[in-house]
C-alpha cells in the first residue's frame, strides 16, 4: 500500500523559507506570485493492506517524527 503525508506550517506561523522562495521568484521574473508556503511531502510504501491500520501507523508516525504538532499541520493520503 502508498501513501502521501504532507506537512504543512499552521496559518499563522512564519514561513522565512517561503518568503526567500516568493522573492527569488519574482526576481527571476515570475510575475503573479505572493504567499509563498513551503512544506514537506513524503511518499511512504507499507506493508499492509489494511488502510485503517495503516492510517493509524502514518499518524503514528506524524505526532512522533515527521510533523511538529506545534507549528505543523499534516494530512494523510493513502492510496
Amino acid at each position: 500500500m502508498k501513501a502521501r503525508v504532507t506537512v504543512t506550517l499552521k496559518n499563522g506561523v512564519l514561513d522565512p523559507q517561503g518568503k526567500a522562495i516568493e522573492g527569488a521568484l519574482k526576481s527571476l521574473g515570475v510575475e503573479g506570485i505572493s504567499g509563498v508556503r513551503q512544506g514537506k511531502v513524503f511518499d511512504i510504501e507499507l506493508e499492509t493492506s489494511d488502510k485503517a491500520k495503516a492510517e493509524a501507523a502514518l499518524k503514528a508516525a506524524c505526532e512522533k517524527l515527521l510533523a511538529n504538532t506545534v507549528i505543523e499541520n499534516y494530512r494523510v493520503e493513502i492510496a
